[in-house]
This record gives C-alpha cells, structure tokens and sequence, in this order.
C-alpha cells in the first residue's frame, strides 16, 4: 500500500486527500501485532464469530468503512469482519484515541487500510474520515457518528449506496436520533450502543474500570479518601462511582434528571448541584454526553490541586474556552498532564486535553468486555448485511443477537443456566393460570 505522508499545517476546511493509508510509522506494526493477538486471547467470542464467518462469508461483496477508536480489540473486529468476506478500511474516531502500532499493524500485518496518527490535528481527522468515505463504503460503523454526519453533508450523494451504519457510542445515539426526529436521517441505523450486551457490561464496567485506571496511570493520585464527583449517572456514571467508591473514594454524584439522582442517593452516593460538589471534589469526572457540564464558574471555586477530566465521547463536556481564559498560565506536566495555573491563585489540573480520558491517559477497556460489544458489532453487520429493505430510522439490535451474544460469552465463561420447561413456558405465556 503506499502512503501519502499527512500535513500537520492548519487549513479552513478540511483537505480532500486520496490515499492508501495514512498511519504513523510502520516499523512498529510487528509491536502491533503481538498486541492485537494478546487481546484476541481475551475475546473469544469475537474470536468465535471470526472462525464462523470465515466459513459463511456473510459480508461478501460489502465495502465496510468503520471509523472507531483505533485499538488492539477494534483491529480484532475489523479482523472478523475481513474474514466475513467485507472489504475493510478504517479511520480514527478520536484525535487521541489512535494506538499507532495497532494502526500499522493493520495496514503491515493484515492488509486494512487505515487513516489513524494518534494526535492528530484536527483537519487530518477529517481528511481521516474523507479518505473512509471516498473508498464509497456499502455498510459503515461510526462511535460519536462523525462519519454518518459527514456521510449527510459533503457526501450526502453517496448516502444512497450505504445500506446502513451501526452506531456504538451513547453520544453518536443522541445524535442519530436527534437526526430522525429532524427528518434529516437518510440511511438506517443500528443503536449497538443501546444493545444490553454492550450497554450493561461495556459503558458500566469499562469505562467503570478504564476511567479509574487512565486517572491513577495519569496522575499517581490515591483514590482512598478522595472525594471524586461524577457527573452523570447514565451507565458509565454508575461504572465510574463503582470502581471509584470500590477503591475508598468517597463520590458525589451531579445529575439533571431526578430518577437518576435518586437512583444514586440509594446506591449511597452524595447527590448535589455541581455549585456546590465543585467546592469539596478532589477529582472530577463528566460522563453526560453534554456541553458545558464543568463550566467556569465552577472552575473558579474548585480546591488547589483539583483534578478534572472527562470520559463523554466529546471535548466538550468541560468548559475549556473558560478555563484557559481563568489561567495567567498553562503548563505541560506529566503525560497528558496540564497544569492550569489561576489567577485566583490556584491550580487545576485538565488530564487528556478534556478528551476520552480512558483512551487518551490509558489503554481503554479491557478486551474482555469489548468481547461482547464487538462481537454484537460484527453480528449487526451480518443482520444488515443480508436485510434487503430496512426502513430509515435508528434501529434497536435484534433480540436474537442479543441472546447469541450473552450465550456464547457465557459458554467461554465456562457458566451453565437453566432452560425453561415447556410447562414453564406455557404458565410466563398464558394469562389464565392465577392465584
């Protein structure tokens, strides 16, 4: 494949590029390699999936675009849906999210074109995406749904060869359905992130577990005796207080949506307005997929040494027009470290440029629970794949799926369950039977 070398200079729009692919340095696609196989260890039921489409060839003729974060478990994916016969590319959905010996490794090693540099600036991400739908996919994957808006704005010509995109971040669902209920939407979407098997296990547990650890990799701080505020008690807020609480910490919880709220004052957790949370937090956290969760006025009553960091798809959940204007200056710390020095005379410090903290200060999930996501990614497909005349709108995953999924995971758990007898059956599906 040759590669057209990207430019780092800023530019109004973003740049039409055509390319083979578009990555780092593929000296280190050998490193690359031996990751993806060690989490390809961890993901038998994609690693299931893979071995079965290789066979069935499901996706034959397909041209699938996928923009997701480029990791060792997505290059498993990517991989399972080559081997279902799809014609494979791939570009970054995060500036920072890019692991790029992944990146080369899937362009040196297993022949996937991919656009992906981690850092990269803001008119090479969406050259990224240009050179994605350029190679004029038939099926598309998108986290945040960057790809399917842009697919509806410069590319809206091409909209009609795609059968449809899955969409896997809660973010990109909001934005999906802000789209249909616009009349804007022109291709059918699958809401894999609304799907239990990724819903439940990855937004609760992964970013539970890898929102902790990117905060301790980052910074060294003891979550025992802190006190961490979370924002949001969506399934990722409540993963986050989780592990939080779990390690000693004492959490708050901020919330705009009153079931929340009281969910969380039963699980224990302290509820109040961030007014008064941003006074008391040692370490904070936003997971709402919102603008302007931390805002300035917050910043400015928050201790000396608070620690603020988001783990919403966006960089927008913290104010940070507001918080560089508060600072008389800025230093770089440790890795994806800033110090914000205040004119109050105070500091705080912004961890992974106020992007996916999980993935820009650490590895992201763990490929176990991304297992189940992806293997529920790669069955939509397939589900897509053979749907002649799916209705545009923002789809749910199939139940059938769903079931596929949580029963293969079981079984490489090595866990059994029990099956309803037909007398069972008969009694949950009649209404006769009472008292």
């Amino acid at each position: 494949m040759k590669r057209i070398a990207s430019k780092r200079k800023a530019m109004p729009k973003p740049r039409r590029v055509s390319r083979d692919y578009d990555v780092a340095n593929l000296k280190l696609a050998e490193d690359g390699r031996k990751r993806i196989e060690w989490a390809d260890e961890q993901m038998p039921v994609l690693r299931r999936i893979r071995e079965r489409f290789a066979k069935e060839l499901p996706l034959k003729g397909q041209r699938l675009g996928a923009c997701l974060h480029i990791t060792t478990e997505t290059a498993n994916l990517l991989r399972a849906l080559k081997a279902g016969g799809a014609d494979v590319f791939c570009c970054a959905s995060n500036p920072l999210s890019t692991q790029d010996d992944v990146a080369a490794a899937l362009v040196e090693e297993y022949g996937i074109p991919a656009y992906a540099i981690h850092g990269e600036d803001r008119d090479t991400y969406y050259s990224h995406l240009r050179a994605v739908l350029e190679r004029r996919p038939t099926i598309t994957m998108d986290d945040g749904a960057d790809l399917v808006s842009l697919l509806h704005t410069d590319f809206r010509d091409q909209a009609e060869e795609v059968r449809a995109s899955m969409e896997e971040t809660t973010t990109g669902v909001i934005r999906l359905r802000a789209m249909e209920k616009d009349h804007a939407l022109k291709i059918p979407v699958v809401a894999v992130n609304d799907a239990k098997t990724k819903s439940l296990f990855d937004n609760r547990y992964g970013t539970g577990q890898s929102t902790v650890e990117a905060i301790i990799r980052a910074t060294g701080v003891l979550m025992a005796g802190s006190t961490v505020v979370v924002s949001g008690y969506g399934w990722c807020g409540k993963g986050v207080a989780a592990r939080a609480h779990g390690l000693g910490a004492r959490v708050i919880i901020t919330e705009v949506d009153p079931i929340r709220a009281l969910e969380a004052a039963m699980d224990g957790h302290q509820v109040m307005r961030m007014a008064d949370a941003a006074r008391v937090g040692d370490i904070f956290v936003t997971v709402t997929g919102d603008r302007s969760v931390i805002r300035g006025e917050h910043i400015r009553l928050m201790k000396d040494g608070a620690i603020i960091s988001n783990s919403g798809h966006f960089d927008v959940e913290i104010e940070l027009p507001a918080l560089r204007k508060l600072a008389k200056k800025v230093e770089k710390g440790l890795r994806e470290v800033e110090c914000f020095h205040l004119t109050n005379g105070r500091r705080v410090y912004l961890l992974g440029q106020g992007r996916l903290v999980n993935l820009a200060c650490a590895g992201g999930h763990p490929a176990q629970v991304m297992d189940m996501s992806f293997a529920t990614q790669a069955l939509a497909a397939r589900w897509v794949s053979k749907e002649t005349s799916l209705p545009v709108k923002v789809h749910t995953v199939p139940e059938k799926i769903e079931d596929e999924v949580a029963s293969l995971k079981l079984a490489a758990m090595g866990i059994r369950i029990d099956t309803l007898s037909s007398e069972q059956k008969k009694y949950l599906e009649s209404w006769q039977s009472g008292t």
